[in-house]
């Protein structure tokens, strides 16, 4: 072999090493340029180099012509790699049958991977029913409770409203009204204003009950306070003092607005007569007491003595009213308490 041959084989030699392993494909030496053998392997090794540049990128997409034993190889690596990427894409959207059975080391451990996921996602969906069950069944006694709640609310909303009025006529009963006036003669001595109570008791009503019924008489009961509280105002308290006596409790009232209220009262009584169930109506009247209480009578500890003595005094005047002929209002006098008498009298000892 000539010297000529040796540094041809060297050239050629040379220029495949570096397109095999340089960074930069080299450029054709010109000494080769013109042999279409070598120029064919040069484009083929450059296509290599391009396709395995490209697989090492993730590059999958190239379209491979060649043909040959390196060629198909290449191929079937590349159609391997784009059915594992399609498999991961599956694995993604949740199918875990996947199996990769080509790639030594990786096919085993993406397998592994793919069925741990598996098991993962069926505990989570296991425990996810779990607590779905949990959270309707929590959310089942909190609803129970909430309605036992509300409904013991209820309760204790109506057993006070009973225990505090009366069931017949739903005024104030006796007790409750007498707690409700001791607060508000409390307010009346800190406002420094006058109030009064008041006593109405149906006329002739023992003569009703035994004309018609003591249901009908109920009704004649339930009529009277209807009637009444339309004529209240808003400072006014009225409770049932018992049977066919109500009590009243004027706010911010002298004894002349006290009369005029009670005055009121007693004329819309007059004016409406009672309805029977059997349609007839019947009249029906009502005497009134009225008693002023001034608030420099009031002291803190004799607060329930100072109610029940004008109350007392507001019964004197309602008994006048009826000696009188019934169907009017009784100014009681203007009383200084005996309690206040008696607190001076012991001062003065």
């Amino acid at each position: 072999m000539d010297n000529s041959d040796n540094n041809t084989t060297s050239l050629v030699l040379k220029h495949i090493s570096e397109l095999l392993g340089g960074s930069s494909p080299p450029a054709m030496p010109e000494e080769l340029a013109g042999n279409e053998e070598f120029v064919a392997l040069h484009n083929r090794l450059m296509e290599l180099r391009l396709i395995i540049s490209d697989f090492a990128r993730g590059n999958l997409s190239y379209s491979i012509k060649m043909r040959g034993f390196v060629a198909g190889g290449l191929k079937a690596l590349q159609s391997n790699l784009r059915h594992l990427t399609w498999q991961a894409q599956q694995v993604e959207r949740g199918d875990f049958n996947q199996e990769v059975h080509f790639l030594g080391d990786f096919s085993v451990a993406f397998n592994s991977m793919v069925a741990q996921l598996d098991r993962t996602m069926k505990e989570l969906k296991q425990n996810e029913e779990a607590l779905t069950i949990l959270t309707e069944s929590l959310q089942k006694e909190i609803d129970l409770r909430t309605a036992a709640a509300n409904a013991l609310r209820k309760s204790e909303a109506r057993f006070k409203y009973l225990a505090e009025h009366d069931v017949l006529t739903n005024t104030l009963n006796r007790r409750s009204f007498h707690a409700m006036a001791l607060s508000e003669l409390n307010n009346a001595h800190e406002n420094g204003t006058t109030c009064c109570v008041a006593l109405l008791d149906v006329d002739h009503f023992k003569n009703f009950n035994d004309t018609y019924g003591h249901t009908e008489g109920d009704v004649a009961l339930q009529h009277i306070v209807a009637v009444a509280q339309g004529h209240l105002r808003q400072s006014d308290m009225l409770g049932r003092y018992g049977g066919e006596e109500f009590i009243f409790f004027f706010g911010k009232a002298d004894l002349e607005q006290g009369v005029a209220v009670a005055e009121r009262i007693r004329h819309a009584i007059e004016s409406a007569p009672v309805k029977l169930s059997n349609g007839n109506e019947i009249p029906i009247s009502a005497s009134i007491g009225v008693a002023v209480i001034l608030p420099e009578w009031y002291e803190q500890e004799n607060a329930d003595k100072l109610l029940q003595f004008h109350i007392a005094n507001a019964d004197n005047a309602l008994y006048k009213a009826k000696q009188a002929g019934r169907n009017a209002v009784q100014p009681a006098p203007i009383m200084e308490p005996k309690l206040q008498q008696e607190k001076q009298e012991s001062l003065n000892a």
